[in-house]
C-alpha cells in the first residue's frame, strides 16, 4: 500500500460555544429538575474542551451566551428534547453545506479542480439521507457524473481510516486516479437529555466538523514499499509555487479488542442516537495499544520510539492519557491532538484529519513534526485502526 495525500481541507459550522455557556445550556434545558447542576459542569470542566461549533447555533458566544433554539427546555418541549426524524432533517439540511467547503478546500490544496476526482468515498455516522451527501457534493462541486461513490456509514470515530483503505484501493496503479474521502459529522445533533453521567461526558465532548482528503497513487513509481518509511518523499509544487514534499499513507492496521463489546456503542434512539462509553476503555487501550503497535511496527523494521508523530483521535483527555503511558510518550507528541479536542471538541470522524493537516503543515514548513507518522484512532467494538505515514 502506498497512497499519496495530494491535498486536505476542514471545515466548521460558523457559530461556536464556549465549554461553559454549554455546561450553562445544559443545565438550564434539562439538568437542573434532574438534579445534576453541580455534577454538569464539574464534567464539562474536565473534557479537555474549550470551544465547540454546532449547526443548531443562531449565534456563538460572544459578551453574550450562545443563542439557538433546536433544544428547548425539557419543562416546555419533549422530555428528552426534539425526535430523531427532527434531528435527520436538522442533518439533511446541514451536512452537504460543511462536507463541500471541506472538500473544496482540500481540492484546493491539491492544486486540482474537482473533474480530477474519480472516486468519491463519503463518511458519517451522525445521519442518514438518500440521496446522501455524496449526490449533494457531486451537484455543488460540479464534479464529474460518473464519479465512483462508495459511503462509509455508522463506523465512528475511526471512519476516516474505513475510508481511506476504500480510496487505496480504488486509485491504485493509476497516478492521475484520483479519490476524493469526505467525513462529515453533525455530532450536536444528539444532545440528550440524561442523568446518566456518561452520556453527560458524552454531551460535554462532541461537536461539528467536516474533513477531506484527496489522494491516489504515487506520482513516481520507485521501487520503493510500505516498509520503506525512510524513503525522500515525493516533490510537488504547490499553489504557491514552493516545492514541498507530499506524504504518504505507507500501511494500516485494525483490530478489534477481545471482550470489549460493551465498552463503547452508538445506537439509534427515538430522541437521537445514544453513545455509551465506558470509564474501562482508557484502561482497556493502557493494556492493549503497545504490544499490538509494537509487533506491526516491528513489521516495517520500526520501533515505537522511532515514531516522528502521532496523529492520535482525542476521543477524550483520558484516552489521550492511556495512550501516552502505553506508548511511552511524553506529552509534546499529543499536544496536537489536545489542541484539537480544545478547539474543535471530538468531531468523531474528521477529528483525526484536522490532526493530520496541522502536522503535515508544521512538517512541510520547516517544524520538529517529523516522519514517518502514525495516525490513531479508537471506536465501537472496541476497535483500533492505525494508519502509517511517510
Amino acid at each position: 500500500m502506498r497512497f499519496r495525500i495530494a491535498g486536505i481541507g476542514t471545515a466548521v459550522p460558523d457559530e461556536f460555544v464556549t465549554q461553559d455557556d454549554a455546561a450553562h445550556h445544559a443545565v438550564e434545558t434539562w439538568g437542573s429538575g434532574a438534579g445534576r447542576t453541580a455534577t454538569i459542569p464539574a464534567l464539562y470542566r474536565r473534557s479537555g474542551v474549550r470551544t465547540r461549533h454546532s449547526v443548531v447555533l443562531e449565534a456563538s458566544t460572544n459578551g453574550e451566551p450562545a443563542r439557538q433554539s433546536f433544544y428547548q427546555p425539557a419543562k416546555v418541549g419533549p422530555r428528552e428534547g426534539p425526535s430523531t426524524a427532527d434531528r435527520m432533517q436538522c442533518y439533511e439540511a446541514q451536512a452537504t453545506d460543511l462536507a463541500v467547503r471541506a472538500a473544496r478546500a482540500a481540492i484546493d490544496d491539491a492544486g486540482l479542480g474537482p473533474e480530477s476526482i474519480a472516486h468519491l468515498v463519503t463518511v458519517s455516522c451522525s445521519g442518514f439521507s438518500a440521496p446522501g451527501i455524496d449526490v449533494g457534493m457531486i451537484e455543488r462541486l460540479r464534479m464529474r457524473r460518473n464519479v465512483t461513490r462508495t459511503h462509509v456509514g455508522f463506523m465512528g470515530c475511526h471512519g476516516a481510516f474505513n475510508a481511506l483503505r476504500v480510496a487505496s484501493a480504488l486509485s491504485e496503479g493509476d497516478a492521475a486516479n484520483y479519490a476524493l474521502v469526505c467525513c462529515v459529522e453533525l455530532c450536536t445533533l444528539h444532545q440528550q437529555y440524561t442523568t446518566d453521567p456518561q452520556q453527560i461526558v458524552a454531551n460535554a465532548l462532541f461537536g461539528d466538523g467536516a474533513a477531506a482528503l484527496v489522494g491516489g497513487a504515487p506520482e513516481s513509481h520507485s521501487n520503493a514499499t510500505a516498509s520503506d518509511v525512510n524513503v525522500a518523499a515525493e516533490a510537488s509544487v504547490g499553489q504557491n509555487g514552493a516545492r514541498r514534499h507530499v506524504w504518504h499513507v505507507l500501511d494500516q492496521r485494525s483490530i478489534v479488542l477481545p471482550d470489549s463489546e460493551d465498552l463503547m456503542s452508538w445506537r439509534v434512539g427515538d430522541h437521537g442516537f445514544v453513545m455509551s462509553l465506558s470509564p474501562r476503555v482508557p484502561e482497556m487501550i493502557r493494556g492493549s495499544l503497545r504490544p499490538w503497535m509494537a509487533d506491526w511496527l516491528a513489521d516495517h523494521r520500526l520501533a515505537i520510539d522511532e515514531i516522528g508523530s502521532w496523529a492520535v483521535h482525542p476521543g477524550g483527555p483520558r484516552i489521550l492519557t492511556a495512550c501516552a503511558e502505553s506508548l511511552g510518550l511524553d506529552r509534546a507528541m499529543l499536544e496536537t491532538s489536545r489542541q484539537v479536542l480544545a478547539r474543535y471538541g471530538n468531531m468523531s470522524s474528521p477529528t483525526v484529519l484536522f490532526i493530520l493537516e496541522r502536522l503535515r503543515d508544521e512538517h512541510l514548513s520547516g517544524g520538529n513534526r517529523q516522519l514517518p507518522c502514525v495516525a490513531l484512532a479508537f471506536g465501537p467494538g472496541l476497535t483500533i485502526e492505525a494508519a502509517l505515514i511517510g
